[in-house]
């Protein structure tokens, strides 16, 4: 308490936007917008664009605030997130809630306002999922508990497909699926790099409870599920050449990261963690490109 009375304005508000974890927020809006030009086949409307970057971003800020209270006690167990506002005590629980609260009931609001109903009860499906059912259901229960949580990181593209159409279809849920079968091979390098933390923390996160090849092999298997996910968008929406083109030359790119992880970690006297921040950075690329892609789709001939 004392440390958090003795924080500048400047600070406190610093720390409050650092609850929000912005870093990630981007990456959840680099596919809600993309998905929108889809829907819209073009150009989408103005007032639903501006809605679902403000309503997305209120939401996924709500859900990680919600989380980084919660998890608290374990951040400040480990080296990668023992600074963080909550970890530290520089935002008081009750202070992080309130937060939590507001942004989530900011982002329904301003998605009933700009886009739809659908798009706001999926908003708050996305929150209230990410909130109770992975923070604090999963995460320190299942070494499953980053494939199904990271259901919630899936939600902005159905967020932002309902606020284009007023309605779901196959298209959007491939979308969903492409990120769903990312989300493992994006994230487990991530906890191989430091499974040291996860363990101290007692989080059972795959490699804290697997042997590095077998956290590879399941990397690999989710990769080309992925992949074989993003090329079955090209029937269902259906896309063109271009997106064709590059989704597979972007899915051979990611093998390729992801079995030479696989490799590294079969040999004794090599130190894979290079390799595994490698994919994971890799794979952020990844996606932002492919859903690239999918925007550029309805320009192109």
């Amino acid at each position: 308490m004392h440390q958090a009375s003795t924080v500048t304005f400047g600070g406190r508000l610093r720390a409050h936007v650092a609850l929000t974890k912005p870093r990630i927020v981007e990456l959840l809006l680099a596919t809600a917008i993309p998905t929108m030009f889809l829907a819209a086949g073009g150009l989408p409307p103005l007032v639903p664009l501006l809605g679902v970057l403000v309503g997305g971003t209120l939401a996924a800020g709500s859900a990680n605030t919600f989380n980084s209270v919660y998890d608290r006690d374990i951040d400040a167990l480990m080296g990668r997130t023992y600074h963080r506002p909550a970890a530290l005590g520089t935002v008081s629980v009750r202070a992080g809630v309130i937060q939590g609260v507001l942004l989530g009931l900011l982002s329904a609001l301003v998605l009933v306002l700009t886009a739809n109903v659908l798009s706001a009860v999926l908003g708050v499906i996305a929150i209230t999922f990410y909130a109770i059912v992975y923070t604090m259901i999963l995460k320190r229960r299942t070494p499953q508990n980053i494939v199904w949580g990271g259901a919630a990181g899936c939600m902005p593209v159905l967020i932002a497909w309902a606020a284009v159409t007023d309605s779901l279809s196959w298209t959007p849920v491939i979308l969903f699926l492409i990120v769903f079968f990312w989300t493992p091979p994006h994230y487990w390098p991530l906890a191989m790099r430091f499974k040291d933390d996860y363990a101290a923390a007692g989080v059972p996160m795959l490699p804290v409870v697997r042997t590095p090849r077998q956290v590879s092999a399941s990397i690999v298997g989710y990769s080309w599920v992925m992949i074989a996910t993003s090329l079955a968008l090209i029937p269902v929406a259906p896309m063109g050449w271009v997106y064709g083109v590059g989704a597979v030359i972007l899915g051979v790119g990611f093998l390729v990261l992801a079995y030479q992880l696989r490799r590294r970690v079969t040999d004794p006297e090599a130190d894979p963690s290079a390799r595994a921040m490698r994919l994971f950075h890799g794979s952020i690329t990844y996606l932002a490109l492919l859903f690239l892609l999918v925007a550029l789709e309805p320009f192109v001939p």
